[in-house]
């Protein structure tokens, strides 16, 4: 039982670490969906975190069709995660019609290699779900994440023994989408082949600035400003005894 925790800080990294999970998917600006997070940031979780550490390599919030620079970005951004130490890559792309985009993703995990590849959430927007996951297992990717083409993996339960069933041992089936310590457990006892669970177990924090002012830095108000969302030990402890008293 793989828990997978989805971090947007290296203090989060550490955090989903020390409270057991098995390793991170590590990225930028979770509110978005997780973006490519930087080189710095990449370096600095490689330095201080012990378990494998994937990157996230997504140039902007939005849908999965790119254009050519923003492809030329991700390749360029695959590269220098793997220089500074990746343990595994997420990304992927499709076409305008919602299919897979063939060439573009097998390019992406020539780029990666040797690193196992993460086919993303683009997943739950493609248009054949079964024929996309036949598609990316004869391209040799490593893992799919993905809620089952819903809101929540919950939701998805359907949709992902499907795709477990289809999958077998020739890819890894990731179930990823609002998943918590409240119902991981109904998500083991539905998907009883279901190995691997990410979650992104956050909780809002506050800023530890004494003096605030009302000047806002963005498009969010200055009072939303000085809050933010990290990883919440206690979840991440949580769903770890979960996962590990089904094995029992």
């Amino acid at each position: 039982m793989t828990l997978e925790i989805c971090c947007d800080s290296v203090a989060s990294a550490l955090i989903a670490e020390a409270h057991g999970a098995d390793r991170i998917e590590l990225c930028e600006n979770l509110d978005h969906g997780g973006v490519t997070p930087s080189a710095g940031k990449i370096e600095l979780a490689k330095e201080k975190i012990n378990i494998p550490v994937l990157v996230l390599v997504r140039p902007r919030k939005g849908d999965f069709f790119h254009s050519d620079t923003e492809f030329e970005l991700i390749k360029r951004d695959i590269r220098l995660a793997k220089q500074f130490g990746a343990d595994g890559i997420v990304a992927g792309a499709l076409l305008p019609n919602g299919q897979l985009d063939i060439d573009r993703t097998a390019q992406l995990i020539e780029q990666a290699a040797p690193l196992p590849f993460t086919f993303h959430r683009a997943f739950d927007h493609c248009h054949d779900p079964q024929k996309t996951l036949e598609q990316l297992i004869r391209l040799g990717v490593s893992r799919l994440l993905t809620s089952g083409q819903a809101n929540s993996a919950i939701e998805g339960i359907a949709l992902l023994e499907t795709l477990l069933k289809i999958a077998g041992d020739q890819i890894e089936i990731i179930a990823g989408g609002g998943i918590r310590p409240r119902n991981i457990d109904d998500l083991i006892e539905a998907l009883p082949d279901l190995n691997t669970f990410h979650s992104s177990a956050r909780k809002l924090v506050h800023s530890g600035m004494n003096i605030r002012t009302q000047v806002a830095m963005g498009t969010e108000s200055a009072d939303l400003e000085g809050q933010w969302y990290e990883v919440d030990g206690q979840q991440v402890s949580d769903m770890r005894k979960i996962l590990d008293d089904s094995r029992q």
